[in-house]
């Protein structure tokens, strides 16, 4: 159920529009309420609720839907990733998502380094095309891997490297692009001659070039003295472009113009040389201000790069690479990250090693650390490149937001700037965690706004005030490379003259004299303060939760609010991460984690979704989320859809009739138990004709075989041996007993038992057969969770010193992360402490085991829940210890994700998920590679799809060799 958003049009012409392009687009056209909702924010404190949203196929059809908005003078805002952080991506008119259809590279020319493409191209997928001919893309933002082309421009994004290689406007040649008159013109750098033919020529065309023709030329004192100062001089429009001795070029002067004046149709762009070999420099300082004075003296030595940022943003990271790159930092309380690069490592490196000796020669400098490792590199750097997500919250979980994050100033007055911008905050009583460029003098910081009541937001507008008349006295910008969008256009004219304002002005009517292309962006501003996504006069839905959401004070709003829109999740490369399987299949916002949670916030806040937890849309959203966990730990705010999904689904079909798969798949231990009767009987009915009936009475795949029932239960085994193996010196352990290995592949227990005696343990297991509640959770029953998670703690709490030691990942993780959620007792929290894998549990309490020496070459899946909680480190040093040759599959999901994959709708993208990493490694793979996987959902997937035999960390160790018990896996 959803209301209709309000748009400021009357509902004939909202109905006129929608038909006019659904006539003439032939890509999607939707105003559907869940992808209102998806579109509705980008990453920035916005939200305004589009009329409809375009994902236009071709040129043809952008076209065709500028038309159709220009006959019913329906504005337009254009949208690349949606990774804007100051609102200039949301609108209340059309959207046209280039992201999907429009991302071609269209010509790359290794000659001239130049490349032809389409708005909507990722930005990474540009260098993997450039990357053959040793170039790339020079500008290189933090959001490389799902930012567009057509938004860096929009923005004149510029990234890291823009001390060597500029902003994004210093590397366009050429644009072809459309106003909203429907005018079709390319430009780019132009002489006096050609310039004056063109006008001479007349037409549409004739009548733009001219225009801005005159404003250069009548203008030619303030475009040279108020524009272009420095380089990142970014706010307003680039007029200084315009300027005889800059070409009169208006590729250029329409790069940072925000969408406001044309439609990119194309953008031809400069490569440049990729160094050879790169190295990098952390230099240490006492405090950001003083490491911010030590930047002139820095960029003396030239280097790529000069990035700066404090122990704030460094105490907030994720995930146990990133934590450990933490702690290798030099000793200090700000850095400064300085990358130099050379057609050899020993020059690379002298270079990073000359800066470390400059810098030791500045005030304040604490200590370096220079490395020309390039895993060791990309370890550090990730610190800084999350810094847009990380800093949406502060160390003690307070959130912080966008809207002055982006100032910049010469960088020699970036120390003096820095210190007045502390004071300033000071004297609002705000905070922020401070990071950016310091080597051009941009700096990003978000600060913790409150939004939700009506003094903050005061306050909130105050600081802007105040804060653009600081920038101003420093002869900075307020947009270093964002964009003003509607967070800092408003606060322009404390900045510019009120001559260069009309300058502006002018510039825009120019290109769209009606104000159809996002307007209210750079000039006749929407209010900073207006159309924010969190406003303390409306009323939110009261929605009781069942999980505890310990991180958000128990909020669930909170909680989906997490999600800032920096669009991590919209990540397409396999690589070190694991989210977002589903976004990587479909490619469609809905499918990503950011438009699950935009969803379940509208959800929350009652307007665009107004049923709360029987949202229909909601429930769509959630459907190809695979619970894998990933965006848990790769998602830099730490967002955890897994839980979201468990807790909608709970309230979603809370006393109605459930999808059947919650019933077969959901309820798998209980059947399994009964199957553990005369499991040769079941056997064979799953594989008898009956099979087919069988599979659609449980929502099962038809392409899926049924896993065979192991003939004999480890609990059978484990209590009918007569004795254990000698030993035990080193005290007792807890063998968690998971359905899946119980039931399918006992010997997977059977050989951690060998393993875990052989290294000295006294081998138990919980009283009864106990279940962590695992498939309860992930299908939202979460009151039989509840009862059978409680069961679980309660046995094991019987033996509270025991440590317990789990082998399926997914229920280890369970154990330590969502029954403490579920159930937030002390003893579900203290025995959550207990729970460890099997590799972590032989490191910590047998840091001597030395395992039998294997010798073999392995190809090891990750498990994605084991991603998410704690990694892979103690497997892999168990392997090396084995004289294991160990390859891990890229970080992917395997696509099963238990109930997901043998789903009957679910089937073609558990195998899409599939083909993305693991398929093609266990494909490219030596017969007498090992392929090891820990997770029973793995395993399954690697036997149905990659007929492979793969076999459990713990069965390598024993030497079992992973053969199955009869009936088994």
């Amino acid at each position: 159920m959803a209301r209709t958003p309000d748009t400021g049009l009357t509902p004939r012409t909202r109905e006129d529009v929608l038909a006019a392009l659904r006539r003439t687009v032939r890509g999607e056209v939707t105003d559907e309420t869940g992808r209102l909702a998806q579109y509705s924010a980008d990453a920035s404190n916005y939200r305004r609720t589009p009329l409809a949203v375009v994902f236009p196929r071709d040129r043809e059809d952008i076209l065709a839907a500028v038309a159709a908005c220009r006959e019913h003078g329906v504005p337009i805002t254009g949208r690349g990733a949606g990774t804007s952080t100051s609102g200039q991506a949301v609108g209340s008119g059309v959207v046209l998502d280039f992201s999907r259809h429009c991302n071609r590279v269209l010509a790359l020319d290794p000659e001239s380094r130049t490349a032809r493409v389409e708005p909507g191209l990722v930005l990474d997928d540009l260098q993997a095309a450039a990357a053959p001919h040793g170039l790339l893309f020079g500008p290189d933002p933090s959001t490389h891997s799902r930012c567009t082309i057509g938004g860096m421009i929009g923005n004149n994004a510029c990234g890291s490297h823009s001390l060597a290689w500029g902003r994004t406007s210093d590397n366009v040649v050429e644009l072809e692009v459309l106003t909203y008159g429907g005018t079709v013109l390319t430009v780019g750098a132009t002489t006096r001659a050609e310039l004056d033919a063109a006008v001479a020529e007349g037409g549409e065309r004739g009548r733009l070039l001219g225009a801005a023709r005159d404003l250069a030329l009548g203008n030619l004192a303030p475009l040279r003295t108020e524009l272009g100062r420095f380089p990142r001089q970014v706010s307003g429009y680039a007029l200084e472009h315009l300027l005889p001795e800059n070409g009169f070029d208006l590729a250029r002067a329409l790069v940072g113009s925000e969408g406001t004046c044309a439609v990119i149709l194309s953008a031809t762009v400069s490569l440049v040389r990729r160094p050879a070999h790169r190295a990098l420099a952390v230099l240490g300082y006492p405090d950001a201000c003083q490491a911010a004075d030590a930047v002139p003296a820095l960029l003396e030595h030239a280097p790529m790069t000069l990035e700066g940022l404090d122990r704030t943003l460094a105490r907030m990271v994720r995930g146990a690479d990133a934590k450990q790159a933490v702690r290798e930092l030099p000793a200090g309380d700000a850095w400064l990250f300085a990358e130099t690069g050379a057609d050899t490592p020993e020059e690379a490196l002298a270079q990073a090693e000359a800066l470390a000796e400059a810098a030791a020669r500045t005030p304040g400098f604490t200590a370096s650390r220079t490395t020309g490792d390039p895993a060791r590199q990309r370890s550090l750097w990730r610190v800084r490149e999350d810094g847009a997500g990380l800093a949406t919250r502060l160390p003690d979980g307070s959130e912080a937001w966008p809207g002055w994050e982006d100032a910049a100033v010469p960088p020699a007055q970036l120390g003096a700037y820095l210190r007045e911008f502390y004071a300033l905050l000071d004297g609002h009583g705000l905070r922020g965690a401070v990071y950016g460029h310091f080597g051009e003098g941009c700096l990003h910081v978000r600060i913790d706004f409150d939004f939700a009541t009506r003094e903050g937001t005061g306050i909130f507008r105050a600081f802007l005030t105040d804060a653009a008349r600081l920038v101003a006295a420093h002869g900075g910008s307020p947009s270093g490379e964002h964009g003003d969008g509607q967070a800092r256009s408003e606060f322009l004219p404390l900045v510019h003259k009120p001559a260069t304002m009309a300058l502006f002005e002018r510039f825009k009517d120019t290109w769209d004299p009606t104000g159809g292309l996002n307007p209210g962006i750079i000039v006749r501003a929407l209010r900073a303060d207006h159309d924010l996504r969190q406003d303390p006069d409306r009323p939110l839905i009261p929605l009781e939760t069942v999980l505890s959401y310990p991180e958000d004070g128990g909020d669930f709003a909170r909680a989906v609010g997490r999600c800032v829109g920096v669009g991590k999740c919209r990540t397409t490369a396999v690589g070190s991460a694991v989210m977002c399987p589903s976004y990587r299949v479909t490619r469609d916002e809905r499918d990503s984690t950011r438009g699950r949670a935009r969803l379940l916030y509208e959800m929350t806040q009652g307007e665009v979704i107004t049923d709360g937890w029987r949202s229909t849309e909601v429930r769509d959203a959630l459907d190809l989320c695979l619970s894998c966990k990933g965006c848990s730990t790769d998602c830099p705010v730490g967002v955890d859809m897994a839980s979201y999904k468990a807790e909608f689904l709970h309230h979603h079909y809370r006393r109605r009739i459930r999808p059947l798969s919650h019933y077969s798949m959901g309820w798998l231990p209980l059947w399994s138990r009964a199957a553990s009767v005369a499991p040769r009987v079941v056997n064979a009915v799953t594989r008898s004709r009956l099979a087919p009936l069988i599979k659609r009475a449980g929502g099962i795949a038809p392409e899926r075989p049924v896993p065979a029932f192991a003939e004999e239960t480890f609990l059978n085994w484990f209590r009918g041996r007569r004795t254990a193996a000698p030993g035990g010196e080193r005290g007792p352990v807890m063998l968690w007993v998971d359905s899946f290995n119980n039931h399918f592949s006992p010997q997977v227990l059977r050989a951690g038992v060998t393993v875990l005696e052989s290294a000295g343990f006294e081998v138990h297991v919980p009283p009864g057969t106990q279940c962590c509640g695992l498939t309860w959770m992930t299908t939202g029953q979460l009151g039989v969770a509840r009862k059978v998670a409680g069961r679980a703690v309660e046995a094991l709490s019987a033996t509270p010193d025991m440590p317990v030691v789990g082998l399926e990942p997914s229920c280890t993780s369970a154990l330590r992360s969502d029954v403490p959620r579920l159930l937030d007792t002390p003893r579900a929290h203290a025995t959550a402490a207990r729970v460890r894998t099997f590799a972590e549990f032989l490191l910590e309490q047998a840091p001597d085991y030395v395992p039998p020496r294997v010798g073999a070459r392995s190809l090891s899946q990750t498990h994605c829940h084991q991603h998410a909680d704690g990694g892979t480190g103690a497997d892999e040093e168990l392997l090396r210890r084995a004289g294991v040759d160990d390859t891990r599959v890229p970080s992917s999901c395997c696509g099963l994700a238990g109930n997901f994959g043998f789903e009957r709708e679910h089937y073609d993208i558990s195998v899409a998920a599939a083909e993305e990493a693991l398929l093609p490694a266990l494909r490219a793979a030596a017969p007498d590679t090992v392929v090891l996987a820990d997770g029973f959902s793995c395993r399954t997937q690697i036997q149905q799809l990659g007929g492979r035999t793969p076999v459990h960390l713990a069965e390598l160790l024993a030497g079992s060799g992973g053969e199955a018990p009869p009936g088994g896996e």
